[in-house]
């Protein structure tokens, strides 16, 4: 049952990959890991590799030449593309899901779908292929207002308003210049009982555009994390409907949008390990999107996050394995797209109880970052028994202390950021107690100077995940934050309030 040794190569290059490498080192039977592309971190902890994760090609021919025992496979994007085919053709060993079963997180509507069908609880949600019938479909949205003009216009009487759109056309009609009588004609709004008076059309219109809707688009295929716009008013829905099917700024992941309402309450995510039969969840964790404290700003790929959460009871566990993680797995393989690897569930624990966000197919990140960091059992040994269908003979043990990870990113991120920044201090933070930095966008920069060893620089947004444990979760976050501080690099920055109080209301 695998007591041999071997070599491992891990896929991808940022903080959850070296997490992954970290791990996996601690294993007595793995004698070398290669990290293929990996980043300074792994660098230093294991072997690069330079091949990209998508160059398939090039990735098997490494693994042949040098006796690869188990592939582990970081990001989405291969596993989207088909490497476990690749790999496994070729008699190749790899831990993760086929391409038909990563479609879980390929495409957002194939998800809601499979949700729909195997009666897994979700937000309700419409699917559309043109930019038009999306507008058209925010824009129809309930609002109730009644519009009225004022001044000398031939429109006199009142105009009760149920969608947006027939609102907008309302204040058209009444400042259209042709029905008004004299200069000075003004809209009226009123909406339960308030009235509010505009003197121009573009006041009136972005009254309308500014109330307060629940709407969350999704972009349909990948997009690093970063497809997801959830909307405030009816502005930023239609502008979000604009940048994904119009300006495209995530490429053919636009060519479908989801666009769902608005879930609230606490969120949750939930990774398990399975082999198609087997269901091992992982400890519990919550990972932070938003860009800025109070859960401001953009969606980022993950600001921070902490294991455990204290909303994740024993019971709660149990009810998302029966209604989510079981009835997904169940579905996958009635379609003849059975599922091997980890399955993540993001959630929203909501009123009427736990309802699926979205699904991922792979290590989540930087949940993975917190996980990891308290997973006691050999991480080689679960993997192994998840790809040869055997996890029925593995239990896992974990640290009951809690961990809590920072992200240190680039000035600029989410949006444009400069590369190649000198990071300091990172020996002084390796030397402190239950601390570890895992590298996401960074790299080593050879100095001129000959003799001299290469410096790490900032290679991408998110730079450091900086992770400790505690006895208590404030003092993980202490220690995190701590050695936060310590670390430099122009530009550097986090969020303050990672772990600071929980649970939180996240959308």
């Amino acid at each position: 049952m695998g007591v041999k040794a071997l070599k491992v190569l891990v896929i991808g290059k940022g903080g959850r990959e070296h997490a992954l490498c970290w791990k996996l080192k601690q294993s007595p039977r793995v004698t070398s890991i290669y990290c293929a592309p990996g980043n300074a971190g792994t660098a230093l902890d294991v072997q690069n590799v330079a091949i990209e994760p998508t160059d398939f090609r090039g990735l098997v021919q490494f693994a042949k030449r040098e006796g690869i025992g188990l592939a582990v496979v970081g990001p989405e994007e291969p596993l989207v593309k088909g490497i476990v085919e690749v790999f496994q053709r070729e008699g190749l060993r790899i831990f993760g899901p086929r391409r038909e079963a990563a479609e879980l997180e390929g495409s957002k509507v194939f998800a809601k779908d499979l949700m729909r069908q195997a009666g897994i609880p979700t937000a309700d949600y419409r699917v559309f292929r043109s930019a038009p019938d999306a507008e058209h479909f925010a824009l129809s949205r309930e609002v109730a207002l009644t519009v009225r003009s004022r001044g000398r216009s031939s429109l006199r009487h009142t105009l009760h308003c149920r969608t947006a759109a027939e609102t907008l056309e309302a204040i058209d009609r009444i400042m259209d210049p042709r029905e008004m009588l004299s200069p000075g004609v003004q809209v009226e709004i009123e909406e339960r009982g308030q009235k509010r008076v505009f003197s121009t059309a573009a006041e009136a219109r972005d009254f309308v555009l500014g109330r307060p809707l629940g709407l969350v688009l999704k972009a349909d295929g990948l997009a690093a994390g970063k497809g997801v716009f959830v909307c405030d008013n009816l502005r930023q829905a239609l502008d979000g409907i604009d940048q994904i099917m119009v300006r495209r700024i995530f490429g053919q992941a636009g060519d479908c949008l989801i666009i769902e309402e608005r879930l609230d309450g606490q969120e949750l995510s939930v990774l398990a390990v399975t082999d198609g039969r087997t269901i091992i969840p992982l400890e519990s964790s919550q990972d932070y999107k938003r860009a800025y404290d109070h859960d401001e700003g953009p969606n980022t790929g993950g600001m921070g996050a902490y294991s455990p959460t204290p909303i994740a009871t024993p019971e709660l566990m149990e009810q998302v394995e029966r209604e989510v993680l079981v009835p997904a797995i169940h579905a996958l393989k009635r379609a003849r797209r059975p599922f091997r690897g980890v399955l993540y569930a993001g959630l929203m624990l909501t009123n009427q109880g736990p309802k699926v966000l979205e699904f991922n197919v792979r290590f989540g990140d930087p949940e993975t970052q917190v996980v990891l960091m308290r997973l006691k059992s050999d991480l080689l040994e679960v993997l192994e028994a998840a790809a040869d269908e055997r996890l029925d003979t593995v239990s896992l043990h974990w640290d009951r202390r809690p961990a809590v990870t920072v992200v240190m990113a680039s000035e600029g991120y989410p949006g444009h950021y400069e590369r190649d920044r000198l990071i300091q201090n990172l020996e002084a933070v390796e030397r402190m107690p239950d601390v570890k930095v895992f590298h996401a966008g960074t790299t080593l920069r050879a100095e001129a100077a000959p003799g001299r060893e290469a410096r790490v620089v900032t290679d991408g947004g998110r730079v450091l995940n900086v992770t400790a444990l505690g006895e208590t979760l404030a003092e993980a976050r202490n220690r995190a934050y701590e050695a936060a501080r310590t670390i430099k690099f122009p530009g550097a920055w986090f969020r303050q309030d990672i772990a600071a109080a929980t649970p939180r209301s996240r959308r």
